[in-house]
């Protein structure tokens, strides 16, 4: 008991020699207890989302509006954590870019006030300029109709076509699908669509070198033509190794005068699903493969007027640097869940493998 008595004796002595509260020493055990918490990340989904801290809100409701976002787990971690750092009284209203992946700790130092002063959005590979702009809205401040009404026509009456020289080889009535390059941007509060465009054209223009234009006219094709395939090439390929191979295969049926039939062309004619909600139809049969549009390359020869999506640089450069084969034929490994594909030279193996996967078009 005596022992006791000292322990806690030396204890308080401490506290009182070093000015603190017996709050402030109670809150160091409790953040030095949770370290291993304090460490892991909420979730492992790093989209962007904007998070808004209204005037007046208390530590207690932005832990809890935190929590209702999946932004962390535990709202009283997060509000003894920001109290034991001091960090409460620098959260400032204004709106944020987090994530899932942050911890409490990287959250807390973001929403001090030099946080308030940008926004972020995140496109990746593959989406139609419907979809990007739904992914605008959902992640920053400029609506999904002045987005998509700048890359459809606005873009014409600005200083872009200037600014680009690529853009030249855009038709006139045509749109900046596929020129958009998807990826991560960090944007001003006040930013607007042509701002996002334009940071979107030059890092194309960036990534996209003479190199590799270059490269497509060494296999026949102009620019905008190799970027059409390669918006193709991303909407069929999920397994990179096989985007090369994918792109040899069109070459191939380009070489020879074949169709080439490939089923994103036909989804994006389709166009929009409401029963699924979704711009590209899951499933594709034979009625479908009879849309009467330019960009059914089935039933039309070459290319499409246009890209299909934006395709990211992995699909640019298997368009630019096709492996070469001898396939004719491909389509989703129905025995597989990857992604992956069965490659055939011959239209009779084509057919085995379609009728080993009880002949239904599938699409990756």
């Amino acid at each position: 008991m005596k022992r006791w008595l000292i322990l806690l004796s030396i204890v308080l002595a401490s506290v009182m020699l070093l000015g603190c509260s017996l709050e402030t020493l109670y809150l160091g055990f409790y953040i030095d207890g949770k370290a291993e918490e304090l460490a892991k990340p909420a979730g492992t989904d790093d989209t962007p989302i904007i998070f808004t801290v209204e005037s007046g809100e208390s530590v207690a409701q932005i832990a809890g509006d935190l929590k209702a976002q999946g932004l962390i787990s535990d709202t009283e971690l997060f509000r003894r954590y920001v109290q034991y750092k001091g960090l409460d009284a620098g959260i400032q209203a204004g709106t944020y870019t987090l994530n899932k992946t942050m911890t409490i700790p990287e959250i807390a130092r973001t929403l001090q006030k030099a946080g308030a002063q940008e926004q972020q959005v995140t496109i990746p590979e593959g989406k139609r300029l419907e979809e990007v702009a739904v992914l605008v809205a959902q992640q920053t401040t400029i609506p999904a109709d002045a987005f998509l009404q700048m890359a459809q026509t606005g873009w014409q009456g600005t200083d872009l076509p200037q600014n680009y020289s690529f853009l030249a080889e855009v038709p006139v009535t045509g749109t900046l699908e596929g020129l958009l390059f998807p990826d991560t941007y960090r944007l001003s509060m006040d930013a607007t669509a042509y701002d996002l465009i334009d940071r979107m054209l030059e890092n194309f223009e960036r990534q996209v070198t003479p190199e590799l234009r270059q490269q497509f006219a060494d296999h026949g094709l102009s620019f905008y033509e190799g970027i059409t395939l390669a918006a193709i090439v991303e909407r069929e390929a999920v397994i990179d190794a096989e985007r090369p191979i994918i792109a040899g295969v069109f070459y191939n049926r380009l070489r020879d005068g074949w169709p080439l039939s490939s089923c994103p062309t036909v989804q994006y004619a389709l166009g929009y699903r409401p029963d699924e909600e979704s711009w590209w139809k899951r499933q594709l049969y034979f009625a479908d493969l009879e849309v009467d549009s330019p960009y059914n390359t089935y039933r039309i020869q070459g290319l499409p007027p246009a890209p299909i999506a934006s395709p990211g640089l992995r699909s640019i450069q298997a368009a630019a640097n096709p492996a070469e084969t001898d396939y004719y034929f491909f389509m989703v490994d129905c025995t597989k869940n990857d992604g992956s594909h069965f490659f055939a030279r011959t239209e009779a193996e084509h057919l085995q493998n379609f009728e080993a996967c009880g002949g239904v078009i599938s699409s990756p």
